[in-house]
């Protein structure tokens, strides 16, 4: 297990990515928080993995917390369940942003949302990381044209979303 700093580093330094990254995936705020955590759990697990330097460990983060919404999503407990009335009935839920940050309703966040992966990821790393196609094939492990195509595609699914 790694060191508590090194920990409390990674999570001050990328923290905030990883959590968008995350709530890119989810709308609920308990599935994002679930991910975040799952993520850095496996951060502090993985002591064999070494890094080049803090954007190799950047990229890394970005990559496990993706792909740990994507087997969050697959896993058959998130099926689509009916509940009987009264289970819930009685539980008020509050929409206010104040409350449920990571519940926001964006306009172009639900776009990008109901975007399939691939493009989804590679746009969000593209738009909100400021990362180049050439580093993103690197984290995604794809050829850089296949990115550039994510990209293209990406933006323009997201133009018509929001027309």
């Amino acid at each position: 297990m790694r060191p508590h700093e090194d920990i409390e580093q990674a999570m001050d330094a990328h923290g905030s990515t990883v959590w968008r990254v995350c709530v890119l995936y989810f709308r609920a705020s308990a599935d994002a928080q679930d991910a975040f955590q799952d993520t850095m759990v496996k951060y502090a697990l993985a002591d064999t993995v070494s890094f080049n330097d803090d954007e190799h460990r950047k990229a890394w983060l970005i990559r496990v917390a993706a792909n740990t919404c994507k087997d969050m999503l697959k896993a058959s407990s998130r099926a689509n369940v009916p509940l009987d009335e009264g289970a819930c009935g009685d539980k008020i839920v509050s929409c206010d942003e104040a409350t449920q940050p990571a519940s926001f309703s964006s306009e172009v966040v639900d776009a990008l949302r109901g975007l399939t992966d691939p493009p989804r990821t590679p746009l969000y790393l593209s738009l909100y990381e400021g990362y180049t196609a050439p580093e993103i094939a690197t984290m995604v492990d794809a050829p850089v044209n296949t990115v550039y195509s994510w990209i293209a595609r990406g933006k323009m699914l997201l133009k018509e979303a929001l027309s």
